[in-house]
């Protein structure tokens, strides 16, 4: 019998996503665990495996084209099906256009440029550049490759001047290239910009990504559905800082105050297990290590890979998977299973100076650790006022899995683990 195999929701909250490119042609034998094709979002680049075995039949989606969840992108066969078996699974299913079917090409309308600043005569007529045609998603972003992108951010490029000839006009690193070396070009503009009105705020609308709708519906549910309440502490880290340059300077390494505190969060969730759990419909699930995600800000967005058996891990260990997970992030070249699991997160401003923030579970994780600045502050020592430094953090937790006695016995424990920093290097 036939079977149709269907966009998957490769990453949690996705809802549509590009076959980049497949790894199977028709015809080809395909066993559970082979790998079929890399679907990328905004998110990730994921290779998705096959779940069934049989012979590829029908190709239904090309390789570059944006695909929704759920819709048909393959057919697998079984030993005597026909091609007639074939057209009646996809029909069945709703059906798909066929593979070489062409994607939708918008092409991208001059806009006018807004103005600098008020004026009480309209502006001079500015030189028209033809646009290129480029294949956009259904929220208007170019289709184009990871690695363009960012290359294009840091070049200060705008993808709409670039024409693609990758699968389906997908914008390629030839292309960008190829771009580049012709030099320079004006952004396309209208032929007339109108007359500003005077003593109007300007403005310029930005549309969202997908990634974006992704993240503002998810933490919308979470802050709306999940029970949310917050244990804060003020952590002396005079000994944390001074272990960290002697550790730092022993081993010529460069951990960060982040490191260790993940390290502690870890230490912390081994010492107090109620608090290493998730909450399901069916059953509290408690962890045996410390899976534990880390914030990671792109220009794209708020990314969270996990490092995983935090528990098991030097401090040393612990930069480096950081380091690498946050350039994967950044790059676009993050994995499925590099961003899933977990059942705590760190996040930290301290390094942009903020002194102490509360931030929003991201379920299915229990708790999440909002890490600020270490400052000079006046502290009280048997006694004796003294001058130490203090940083700040609040616990935010999913009061569904943990209770309040729960939470502040966790607290204890991770106070206790980042102010006596040698516990630290040898757990």
């Amino acid at each position: 019998m036939a079977i149709v195999i269907r966009m998957p929701e490769v990453l949690a909250g996705a809802t549509e996503g590009v076959i980049s490119h497949w790894a199977v042609k028709e015809g080809d034998e395909v066993a559970v665990g082979d790998v079929l094709a890399e679907i990328e979002t905004d998110k990730a680049s994921v290779e998705y495996q096959a779940e069934d075995a049989g012979t590829v039949a029908r190709l239904v989606q090309a390789a570059g084209k944006m695909v929704q969840v759920g819709e048909p992108i393959a057919v697998f066969a079984a030993a005597g099906d026909t091609d007639t078996d074939v057209e009646k699974a996809l029909a069945d299913a709703g059906g798909a256009p066929a593979a070489d079917e062409p994607a939708v090409v918008e092409v991208a309308s001059a806009t006018p440029a807004p103005a600098a600043e008020a004026a009480a005569t309209p502006v001079a007529p500015v030189e028209v550049v033809a646009p290129v045609a480029v294949v956009r998603d259904s929220s208007g972003r170019i289709f184009a490759s990871p690695l363009v992108r960012k290359r294009a951010r840091e070049a200060g490029i705008d993808l709409a001047q670039i024409q693609g000839t990758g699968p389906s006009g997908r914008i390629v690193r030839k292309d960008f290239d190829a771009f580049m070396a012709s030099g320079p070009r004006p952004v396309a503009t209208s032929a007339t910009a109108p007359a500003p009105v005077m003593g109007a705020a300007g403005f310029v609308e930005i549309p969202h990504s997908s990634m974006r709708r992704a993240i503002a519906r998810r933490l919308t549910e979470s802050k709306s559905t999940v029970p949310h309440f917050y244990v804060k502490a003020d952590c002396v880290v005079d000994r944390l800082l001074d272990a960290r340059a002697q550790l730092n300077e022993g081993l010529g390494v460069k951990t960060s105050v982040n490191d260790w505190v993940v390290k502690a969060v870890g230490h912390a969730l081994m010492a107090v297990p109620g608090a290493n759990v998730i909450w399901t419909d069916t059953a509290m699930r408690q962890f045996d290590h410390a899976d534990i995600s880390v914030a990671v800000a792109t220009e794209g967005g708020l990314y969270t890979p996990v490092v995983r058996g935090v528990d098991q891990l030097s401090i040393p260990q612990i930069n480096v998977m950081i380091r690498e997970l946050a350039d994967k992030a950044r790059s676009g070249t993050i994995k499925q299973d590099e961003i899933e699991g977990g059942s705590f997160a760190v996040t930290n401003l301290g390094m942009f100076g903020t002194e102490e923030f509360s931030a929003i579970l991201n379920p299915p994780q229990s708790g999440i650790l909002a890490v600020g600045a270490a400052r000079e502050k006046a502290i009280v020592v048997n006694g004796e006022l003294e001058i130490a430094q203090v940083m700040t953090v609040t616990l935010s937790a999913d009061h569904r899995a943990v209770d309040g006695a729960l939470a502040a016995e966790w607290m204890v424990s991770f106070k206790k683990a980042i102010e006596n920093p040698v516990s630290l290097l040898v757990s």
